[in-house]
């Protein structure tokens, strides 16, 4: 990680207007089916065809160097166990279960939060699954097994176009987003919590000053509308002035995304994991853009459909925002615990040209790396350039490519050259 960072104070236009204040859809879906996956890594299957499952009960867990357990979000009956395409478009074992729409929900364990001791509040929170719901999946409870913490960062930033689940959230779930912000406050060990949002969201920071106006040590952090703000290290460093080689506890930091929060809040008042999800359905591909909560397991092609179908035969499609997001080849993949937007584009086709040397996407790295360079490594197969480089620092923001006046598909060169370097590692 270079001592000379990117400015990351790109402006983008939002295209938030879309889908903030619309009214949020509901979907219900006759069979769900939920991928045995944290991130690429498949989990172990806890049920066989033909099983009854009730809402909250074990259906697969990842258990290696982390825990995450993966529930039912449906009651009903266990149909079947069979392969098909995850978010990264690799098949993998899903758990299709026919909904009995009855809703029936396991008997599950709640914690006050107040009473419970800082390991209580984190043992929950591992027995519960969360992850981060920005998009990373991180095991949140790993973040906070430690005694460094001075401060703790909620990100309500949101920085993606398009995507505004996270605002969505603020907006409707208050009462849970206190819960959990105080619960992660204690459990983080911080002496402050700090709510970063951007200074043009002025409902959801009205909200939030009501929330926490009894709390001293919770305040809200108003920040600049520029991407990508949301990213950790740029977050943490427009919050407290500080950086970071790895991660944000070597600041004394934790970060943690404001719908993780909610869901902690959600979780320790009813005991339910992450069985549902707001997901913002956005772009010019969609017919009539909005927020839609649906249950993990929910086949995208079903939130498209809810919101009027394409606009277009011919679209790109993606797991995230434009920006970041992961592209999709078939809308028929399910919406998994960490799902929080599905972005539809009209394909453009883009031809481009070389590169002229102009230096804008070294400019506007926020990690302060040379991406054109690592994407030049990358085509001449220079995997210890790539090394050099310091490829695998990068967060894949897509900053690269959207400042690129040649229109090259740097930030996809880049990513290639990061998985080149991770599998070469593993060897």
């Amino acid at each position: 990680m270079t001592l000379f960072v990117g400015p990351g104070q790109k402006r983008l236009d939002g295209h938030k207007d879309l889908t903030a204040h619309q009214t949020l859809l509901e979907t219900h879906c006759d069979e769900i089916a939920i991928a045995l996956a944290h991130g690429a890594t498949p989990m172990e299957c806890c049920v066989n065809v033909g099983d009854k499952v009730k809402i909250g009960d074990l259906i697969g867990k990842r258990d290696d160097h982390f825990y995450v357990p993966l529930f039912a979000s449906v009651s009903g009956t266990v149909k079947a166990i069979e392969k098909r395409p995850g978010t990264n478009m690799k098949p993998v074992d899903h758990v299709i279960i026919e909904n009995d729409g009855l809703d029936t929900k396991a008997e599950l364990s709640t914690l006050d939060y107040e009473k419970a001791t800082k390991e209580e509040i984190i043992a929950f929170i591992k027995e519960k699954g969360i992850i981060g719901c920005g998009g990373a999946a991180f095991p949140t409870y790993f973040k906070y097994q430690t005694d460094k913490c001075t401060d703790l960062i909620i990100n309500c930033v949101e920085c993606e176009p398009y995507i505004t689940s996270d605002y969505c959230g603020i907006t409707l779930y208050g009462d849970d987003l206190k819960r959990g912000v105080r619960a992660l406050f204690k459990a983080s060990g911080a002496t402050k919590c700090h709510l970063g949002i951007k200074e043009d969201k002025k409902d959801a920071i009205r909200i939030l000053n009501d929330l926490f106006k009894n709390d001293e040590h919770i305040v809200v952090a108003p920040l600049k509308d520029r991407y990508p703000m949301g990213w950790e290290r740029t977050l943490l460093y427009s919050v407290l002035g500080k950086r970071y080689e790895r991660l944000p506890i070597e600041a004394g930091a934790i970060i943690s995304n404001s719908t993780t929060a909610i869901m902690v809040g959600k979780a320790l008042d009813t005991g339910l994991p992450i069985y549902e999800r707001i997901v913002t359905v956005s772009g010019d591909g969609v017919k009539q853009p909005r927020n839609v909560k649906c249950r993990v397991g929910t086949p995208i092609n079903e939130l498209t459909s809810l919101c009027g179908g394409y606009t277009a035969e011919k679209l790109s499609l993606l797991a995230g925002g434009p920006m970041m997001g992961a592209a999709l080849t078939k809308d028929s993949v399910s919406v998994t615990p960490a799902t929080n937007a599905i972005t539809a584009l009209i394909y453009q086709e883009i031809d481009e040209i070389a590169c002229l040397r102009c230096g804008k996407c070294v400019e506007n790295c926020p990690s302060g790396l040379q991406p054109v360079n690592i994407a030049n490594a990358f085509k001449a197969g220079d995997a210890d350039r790539m090394i050099k480089l310091s490829a695998v620092d990068c967060v894949e923001c897509g900053m690269c490519t959207y400042v690129c006046p040649s229109y090259i598909h740097v930030t996809e060169n880049v990513r290639k050259a990061k998985r080149l370097i991770m599998a070469r590692n593993k060897k």
